[in-house]
């Protein structure tokens, strides 16, 4: 299922969400040098990178310890806080199909939460989304030397907010079936609980193979992001905006 958009109306421009799209898009078109791909993985300036800036578990389990060497020859010395990788890692993205369905979902369900929130809280709440993300995946597997980067885990946590403050919303999806397509509007509830469930059930599988059944994708991120939204958005956002926006979408 693709997203395409939903039927929750706003009221005013959402600055922080398009302004977060559009801080993804320059870091991985300018600062990883990426394209329709980010080019060979085993390219010196990536993997750099990755090592630098993308969020490593077990440096972030062992702060002041050996750094995890990814690459050698880097021509910079490694980020001096492990923890500072937390926050950029949410920034960086492994390829363009990667990238672009993040901020598919952010355009599409971040400006109602921004909406309901107000930009600074938005913001704050998405970045602690992350954060809440980032802190399952390395709670599952505090050893691990795998790079995690992307911004997938705040992003769980604003479709685990946009569920709960309009679980009566309808978004317009993309539905594939082998070779053809259909367009369907369909309830929120169902098209981010079948997403929800399907990343509880790669996590899973992810832990009963830890070999590589996870084929790099940090399932637990989206189950942490998604599960701190449920539980965090009513402190953010303002029962009177939501309240405004429903009605809105009753009359459109």
């Amino acid at each position: 299922m693709l997203p395409l958009r939903d039927n929750i109306p706003t009221s005013r421009t959402a600055y922080v969400t398009y302004g977060l799209i559009i801080a993804n898009v320059l870091v991985y078109f300018f600062w990883q040098r990426g394209g329709l791909t980010l080019g060979d993985p085993s390219s010196a300036h990536y993997i750099c990178q990755l090592q630098d800036y993308a969020a490593i578990p077990k440096e972030i389990t062992h702060p002041g310890g050996e750094q995890v060497m990814i690459a050698t020859g880097c021509p910079n010395p490694p980020t001096a806080n492990s923890y500072l990788t937390i926050f950029t890692a949410m920034f960086m993205h492994g390829g363009l199909l990667h990238l672009g369905g993040n901020m598919l979902f952010l355009y599409i369900f971040g400006n109602n939460l921004e909406d309901a929130m107000g930009p600074v809280k938005f913001l704050l709440f998405y970045l602690l989304g992350g954060v809440a993300a980032l802190a399952l995946q390395v709670a599952i597997d505090p050893s691990s030397t795998v790079p995690t980067l992307g911004a997938s885990g705040a992003i769980a946590g604003v479709l685990g907010g946009y569920i709960l403050l309009f679980p009566r919303a309808k978004v317009v999806t993309v539905i594939f079936i082998v070779f053809f397509f259909t367009i369907l509007e369909l309830p929120a509830m169902l098209v981010l609980g079948i997403w929800f469930l399907q990343q509880a059930l790669f996590g899973y599988f992810d832990l009963a193979q830890p070999s590589g059944g996870g084929g790099g994708v940090a399932y637990f991120a989206h189950i942490g992001g998604f599960i701190f939204g449920l539980l965090a958005v009513r402190a953010f956002s303002s029962r009177q905006r939501v309240s405004r926006q429903t009605d809105r979408a009753a009359l459109s």
